[in-house]
C-alpha cells in the first residue's frame, strides 16, 4: 500500500529511536523531483550510523549514494541538499518507464535536526496532531508549524514554496475511515479503503455481521455505534460512512460526526430515506450547514449496481470531498 505508506510511514519516529539509542541517525526527505521519479515529495529514509536504513528515497536508484552522503554528514554534523538524475535504465529497473531527477535534503539528528523537535514531531503524529515541518533551506532555520498551509495540509502536498527556498513537509495523520453497518457493501468498501491509503474500522454490534470471516484481518468493534466512535474519536482526517439502513445505529454515530470536525460524512438510503434522515437531525437540533455536510444518497451518481460499484461510488466521493473537487 505505497500510498498509505508515504502518507505517514514510520521514518521519523524510527530516527528518534535510533538517536536515543546512541546509533546515529540521518532523515534523508525527498524534497524535488522532476519527470518520473520513483517517490514522490515527502518520502523519507533513515540513515542510521553503522549504515542501517529504514525507508526509501528513490526505490533503490539512489540508496547507496544517499547512504555515503548521510554518512558523511552525521560526521561533519552539517546538512547537505544532493541531486540526482534517475537514468532510464534504473528508472525501468524500479518499474518506471523514463527517468527523472529528484533532490534530497540530508539532516543529521540532534546536530541539524534537534532531538526536542523531532520528539515534538514524533508526539504530534502519535496523538493525530497535523503538522508542517518547515525548513529554510537558505538560512537553515527549521519549525514546526500547526494550523498553516491549509491548501498543501489538504492536498497531502509536500514541496518548495514559491521562494524556492522555503521547504514543507506535510505531516497529516493517517486516513481513518469508520463504517457503521458490516453489510455487503462494507465488504467491498473496506478493503478498497485500505489500497487507497485509509486504516478502516468496522462497527456493528451484531456479530453475525461484525465477523472475522466477513472482514478478515480488519478492526472490528461490537459497541453500539456511538460508543464506537467516542471510543475512537473523530477528526479532521476522518471519514463516517452509515450503512444500516436503521436509525437506532446510523442515527448516534451521525450526531456525533456532526458535532466533529470529520472531513467526510456519507448515508446509504434513498431520498426519501435521507430526508427522514434530515428532519431527524433537525429535531435533534443541528442547524441547516451541519446537516448539509451528510452526502445522501451516498457516493457519486455513476449509476452504480451491486456492492461493489457503490463501494467505489463511496470511494471516490470521499476523494473528491477530501480533495476539495465536491
Amino acid at each position: 500500500m505505497e500510498a498509505s505508506m508515504e502518507r505517514f510511514d514510520n521514518a521519523p519516529e524510527t530516527a528518534l529511536a535510533w538517536h536515543r539509542q546512541g546509533l546515529g541517525a540521518a532523515l534523508a526527505t525527498v524534497v524535488e523531483t522532476w519527470g518520473s521519479a520513483p517517490r514522490r515529495v515527502g518520502a523519507q529514509l533513515v540513515i542510521g550510523g553503522d549504515g542501517r536504513i529504514e525507508g526509501s528515497v528513490s526505490g533503490g536508484c539512489v540508496e547507496g549514494a544517499v547512504i555515503v552522503e548521510a554518512l558523511e554528514a552525521l560526521e561533519e554534523g552539517q546538512a547537505r541538499l544532493l541531486e540526482f538524475g534517475v537514468s532510464d535504465e534504473d528508472a525501468f529497473a524500479v518499474g518506471l518507464a523514463c527517468g527523472g531527477t529528484i533532490r534530497v535534503l540530508v539532516e543529521p539528528v540532534g546536530q541539524v535536526l534537534s532531538e526536542v523537535m523531532l520528539a515534538e514531531l514524533v508526539a504530534a503524529r502519535a496523538s493525530r496532531q497535523a503538522l508542517a515541518y518547515v525548513v529554510d533551506t537558505a538560512r537553515g532555520t527549521r519549525a514546526l508549524v500547526r494550523d498553516a498551509y491549509p491548501e498543501r495540509m489538504r492536498m497531502d502536498r509536500s514541496g518548495f514554496d514559491e521562494d524556492g527556498r522555503t521547504f514543507v513537509a506535510v505531516h497529516n495523520p493517517p486516513l481513518r475511515l469508520i463504517v457503521v453497518g458490516a453489510v455487503h457493501i462494507a465488504q467491498a468498501l473496506v478493503p478498497m479503503a485500505r489500497i487507497a491509503g485509509y486504516d478502516p474500522v468496522v462497527i456493528d454490534p451484531r456479530e453475525a455481521f461484525a465477523s472475522d470471516a466477513r472482514f478478515p484481518g480488519e478492526t472490528i468493534l461490537h459497541d453500539w455505534p456511538d460508543e464506537a466512535v467516542a471510543k475512537l474519536g473523530l477528526d479532521a482526517r476522518t471519514a463516517l460512512v452509515l450503512l444500516t439502513h436503521d436509525p437506532k445505529l446510523d442515527d448516534p454515530a451521525l450526531e456525533a460526526a456532526l458535532a466533529a470536525d470529520v472531513f467526510y460524512i456519507g448515508a446509504l438510503g434513498s431520498t426519501r430515506t435521507h430526508a427522514k434522515r434530515v428532519a431527524r437531525m433537525q429535531e435533534a437540533g443541528f442547524t441547516e450547514a451541519q446537516i448539509g455536510r451528510i452526502h445522501g444518497p451516498v457516493g457519486l451518481d455513476i449509476g452504480a449496481a451491486g456492492p461493489a460499484e457503490i463501494a467505489v461510488a463511496i470511494l471516490a466521493q470521499m476523494t473528491a470531498v477530501l480533495r476539495g473537487r465536491a
